[in-house]
């Protein structure tokens, strides 16, 4: 990826910034499809838009911006490119993890400015072993996407228990440069293709104590020296977010395809406000995607808000989940309306499958949402 450093942002809102990212992703959607990666120069515009540094604490020269934000800004570009803003959405959210670094990490991981795409490794499963001053670290990571243009990434390992003690083993996050591990080519998917979600591997890795923290700091929205607001909020409550919004987007953008075309194929016989099975797709899908818009959006405000008890932690992900299953309805009532003549390769079937692929993410499985959800509301009652 191209190492040229921003110098500055105006205060045009990121959704404003995020036009031009839009456009070019746009143009280059079906060669990131084929070649299962975005091209360097669509990375480089989600970037230069701002969604890198969007959550990067202000005193290291981020935006601490809010979610609101970033929800507009996802949208607007996941109505052009589904996976391009899935690696906007992620960039953003992987550096609002990272800003519980301790200071001497932060200082490190954005010493050459605010910019530097990170990307996240975040189930447990890899390994990491106390050593004087840090870490020893290994591990296989499946489905990184935008590895390949990374500077750094953030993975979670587990970490045994220290020297006679009991208990079982604590999940730790490392903050680990490009120069430390491996990428492999593995990333052959039905949908969201052009993530370029390969594969990471570290192999025996040092990792100083400085670039480390506990799991459980972000999980409870605690522990960052950042004093903003976007630092202070329990991962549950928004990890969500990150991946129902580039959704969200895409739902968006194949709606407003397909009200063309079948306004297009309505033409020749009355119009399409005359068809009744047009007006009937078209009006439960837009008021599908306004419902799911408008959990998305609560969610996000009441993270924007502070005030994230454990009852709205749980509700903001069964939102994001809920929204989720919404939108992959609507997606596929979408899709089978088109019949066999509006399923040719290039026309809608690129936005069914990203769609379909992109809400399978366990993160996205309304089951757990519901369970926590449930508990909580019981144990409040």
């Amino acid at each position: 990826m191209p190492t040229r450093e921003h110098t500055g942002h105006t205060a045009e809102p990121l959704a404003a910034r995020a036009q031009d990212a839009a456009r070019l992703a746009a143009a280059h959607a079906a060669d990131a499809d084929r070649e299962r990666r975005l091209r360097p120069d669509v990375v480089r515009a989600v970037v230069d838009a701002g969604f890198a540094r969007h959550f990067v604490p202000q005193r290291r020269g981020g935006a601490a911006g809010t979610f609101g934000e970033l929800v507009d800004a996802v949208t607007a570009v996941g109505e052009e490119c589904t996976a391009a803003a899935w690696v906007a959405s992620l960039g953003a959210t992987v550096a609002r993890m990272a800003a519980h670094l301790p200071e001497k990490g932060q200082a490190e991981l954005w010493a050459e400015g605010p910019d530097a795409l990170l990307v996240g490794a975040l189930m447990p499963v890899g390994r990491a072993e106390a050593v004087p001053g840090g870490w020893r670290l290994s591990g296989t990571w499946s489905f990184i996407s935008a590895v390949d243009y990374s500077r750094w990434a953030l993975v979670c390992a587990t970490t045994p228990a220290p020297d006679g003690a009991d208990g079982p083993p604590t999940a730790r996050y490392f903050a680990v440069p490009r120069t430390a591990y491996t990428v492999l080519d593995t990333w052959f998917s039905v949908g969201m293709r052009g993530t370029g979600s390969n594969t990471l591997v570290l192999d025996g890795a040092f990792v100083p104590e400085h670039l480390s923290f506990d799991r459980e700091r972000v999980m409870e929205g605690s522990g960052s020296p950042s004093p903003a607001a976007c630092h202070r909020v329990p991962l549950k409550a928004v990890n969500g977010l990150s991946f129902v919004v580039p959704v969200l987007g895409a739902a968006r953008g194949m709606l407003t395809r397909w009200t063309g075309w079948g306004a297009a194929r309505a033409a020749g016989t009355g119009g399409a406000a005359h068809d009744a099975g047009f007006r009937d797709v078209l009006a439960r899908t837009a008021g599908e995607l306004d419902a799911a818009e408008l959990l998305v959006r609560r969610a996000a405000a009441v993270a924007d808000s502070g005030g994230c008890t454990a009852l709205l932690t749980a509700r903001g992900a069964r939102d994001c989940a809920l929204a989720a299953e919404t939108l992959l309805t609507a997606v596929n009532r979408m899709f089978r309306a088109t019949g066999t003549s509006g399923q040719a390769a290039g026309g809608f079937e690129r936005s069914w499958r990203d769609v379909n692929s992109a809400t399978s993410h366990l993160v996205l499985r309304l089951d757990a949402a519901a369970m926590a959800y449930a508990e909580q509301v019981l144990a409040d009652g």
